[in-house]
């Protein structure tokens, strides 16, 4: 007796035939009477901090998803590396906000010592010489895929020139790369541990099922590459809650005549695929996926799209637009909440991803595949501190300087000024914030005297996040 996942596959096979920014000042003039300063020392704090916050563009409470794109006469948009990469630092701030005590908290802020002398490392910026961006040295960094926007990004950079590189040899060799992709049924009710651990109990039993092997020895299979990802419906019509899906390139073609690889060939494959996949969803206890849903399997063009464009937070995508056409990601949450800090649910959706996810990998490459293709192995950790080989010291920043710069949120601002305008503009910045940070301090002892003075500045500092 025929399945009921096969009939539905057989009847769909034959059917288809913005919040308002408030700057620092604002902020101490509601606490404080200031005293004039002098003329000099005005205009050079108000050019520079003013300059600096117009770099940001709509980056700051009212973060626009179009500020990392730049417009080349009215045509397509034009990615923008450091405008994207000020916007991933104030995301950050917003995430330490969400978990104040992880690792995260103390990312690319507190400096770095050397592992062997102990001795506290100096605050650099380097530019690279080849894409001409820049990044800072001698900062503790938290190697966080998953709620890390900083961190995130420059592991995925790395990550996908792994995966590109191998896709390059393979097909080289004769063979071919497919995409395939799983999901399971998610409700709105649905807790995310809880459907991760069932998601992995029916992908156990899907790669070990036996008509599923023979399905991809026929394709000539030789290893695959899964990437996890999440998104979340809570905006859309009907809100399933949390979609955990799989992300797959098989690494195929190998023995096998590519010819076979003929859209009734993939039809017939992909149907195969689907009545093994949904019985394990089944098994699971997750439900019958749909066939519409549950399964895709693409050709090569597909696998090769997805590559170049993997990792990158939807940046290239759907970082342009307000509205996600397929949920929200984990980032999206962030954005929100930019936006309109009494979005509460943005954060507790964010809190619970992150603490879910932490630990888990982003990318899982079958056994041997590395090896296959002469690629060594390297934990995120490891490639978050890894600096551009061809990259030049531009400049050092002290302590002092530093403290300026978190106190005014400045880290994305520095690196798009030594970026643009070099390293003579960043002295000037740091020299503004520097002399406003002492300005504000100053008058804060004067109002409420030294002893207190150290409660307000911690109670501001927490205001600037």
């Amino acid at each position: 007796m025929q399945s009921l996942a096969y009939l539905r596959a057989k009847k769909h096979n034959q059917s288809q035939a913005s919040v308002k920014n408030t700057t620092h000042r604002e902020r101490m003039d509601s606490i404080l009477s200031r005293p004039q300063r002098s003329e000099d020392a005005q205009k050079e704090s108000t050019s520079f901090i003013g300059k600096s916050r117009n770099l940001a563009g709509s980056l700051g409470t009212n973060a626009k998803y179009s500020a990392a794109y730049k417009k080349d006469n009215e045509k397509k948009p034009i990615y923008d590396q450091m405008d994207a990469r000020v916007q991933r630092f104030i995301l950050q701030s917003v995430a330490r906000k969400f978990l104040p005590k992880s690792r995260l908290d103390k990312c690319l802020r507190l400096r770095s010592k050397d592992h062997k002398t102990k001795e506290v490392h100096d605050v650099t910026v380097w530019k690279s010489i080849e894409h001409k961006t820049t990044a800072f040295g001698g900062l503790q960094t938290c190697g966080s895929v998953w709620a890390c926007p900083v961190c995130s990004a420059k592991i995925a950079e790395r990550r996908r020139a792994e995966i590109i590189s191998a896709m390059s040899a393979h097909k080289a060799s004769h063979g071919c790369v497919n995409l395939l992709t799983l999901t399971t049924p998610h409700q709105r009710t649905d807790n995310l541990k809880e459907l991760l651990e069932k998601q992995a109990c029916a992908l156990k039993f899907f790669f070990k099922d036996f008509t599923t092997k023979k399905i991809f020895k026929e394709m000539g299979t030789i290893g695959q590459i899964r990437a996890l990802e999440v998104t979340h419906g809570r905006r859309s019509p009907h809100n399933n809650g949390w979609h955990p899906h799989y992300h797959f390139l098989l690494f195929s073609g190998s023995g096998v005549d590519l010819s076979e690889f003929i859209p009734i060939r993939m039809k017939d494959w992909t149907t195969r695929l689907y009545i093994r996949w949904a019985a394990c969803c089944v098994r699971a206890g997750l439900g019958e996926p749909s066939y519409d849903h549950g399964i895709k399997l693409h050709d090569g063009s597909h696998a090769a799209k997805y590559a170049a464009k993997w990792g990158l937070e939807d940046e290239m995508t759907k970082g342009h637009t307000k509205k996600a056409l397929h949920g929200e990601t984990p980032f999206d949450f962030l954005r929100s909440y930019l936006e309109d800090s009494t979005d509460k649910q943005a954060a507790v959706l964010f809190k619970e991803f992150a603490e879910t996810f932490k630990g888990k990998r982003q990318l899982h490459w079958s056994a041997g595949l590395k090896k296959m293709f002469g690629i060594g192995e390297v934990s995120d950790g490891e490639l978050c501190e890894k600096k551009d080989d061809f990259a030049e010291l531009l400049g050092k920043i002290d302590f002092v300087q530093w403290k300026a710069v978190l106190k005014f949120e400045g880290r994305g601002i520095v690196l798009k000024l030594a970026a643009s305008e070099g390293w003579d503009s960043v002295l000037k910045y740091l020299n503004s914030i520097t002399i406003e940070s002492d300005y504000i301090s100053q008058n804060i002892r004067d109002k409420f005297g030294h002893k207190a003075s150290s409660e307000v500045l911690k109670i501001l500092s927490k205001s600037e996040l």
